[in-house]
């Protein structure tokens, strides 16, 4: 379960505001990838909270209202699937992890980032691997992004209704692929990722 030994490590460091980094969506066939920052207060418990991929859609929609309320600040930023095939998936993850650390208001002097790369941002990165099952405001920003983007992909399976986007999520399940033969590539796919489709 994550705890918050990373924040308050920062903290003891001389560090005065430190937030969390996660994205959502980098391995999907189509929409966005997501990233949230996350900054919460060290004394703020959020019972259950967790590794989003470790929960069910009920407890993240449930998990997500309760870290708006709680956190001291957050953001929910994205990275389109048009720039996604410009720049590569790695680039639009970072892309959209400035851009939610950008959107924060207020500025941390440090950076939790899961995973093992840092997105260049403008203060101390540190990269935490499976830092959303080992630091609460990587699972905080874990859980923003996850929900955002299943919500986005909701969004799209009405204007999409033929790609059944609201049981894959974007995902490459068998489902997906067989709708992909079936209808072509939409306009909210990425390329990309399906070169041998085409």
């Amino acid at each position: 379960m994550p705890t918050y030994d990373y924040e308050k490590a920062a903290l003891a460091a001389g560090f005065s505001v430190i937030c969390g980094i996660d994205e959502a969506g980098r391995g999907p066939l189509a929409g966005p990838v997501f990233a949230s920052a996350v900054v919460l207060p060290t004394d703020c418990e959020i019972p259950g909270l967790d590794d989003s991929k470790k929960l069910t859609e009920k407890k993240r929609e449930a998990l997500f209202d309760v870290i708006i309320e709680k956190a001291e600040s957050y953001s929910v930023a994205s990275a389109s699937e048009k720039e996604i095939d410009e720049i590569n998936i790695l680039n639009a993850t970072f892309l959209a992890m400035k851009r939610a650390y950008e959107g924060l208001s207020v500025k941390p002097d440090k950076a939790l980032i899961d995973g093992n790369k840092k997105p260049g941002l403008p203060c101390e990165e540190e990269t935490v691997v499976k830092g959303d099952s080992k630091s609460m405001s990587i699972a905080a920003a874990s859980i923003l992004a996850k929900v955002s983007r299943d919500r986005y992909m909701l969004e799209m399976a009405k204007l999409y209704p033929e790609y059944c986007f609201e049981q894959h999520k974007g995902y490459g399940t068998k489902l997906h692929y067989e709708k992909i033969r079936e209808h072509g590539i939409s306009e909210i796919h990425r390329k990309t990722f399906l070169k041998t489709l085409h």
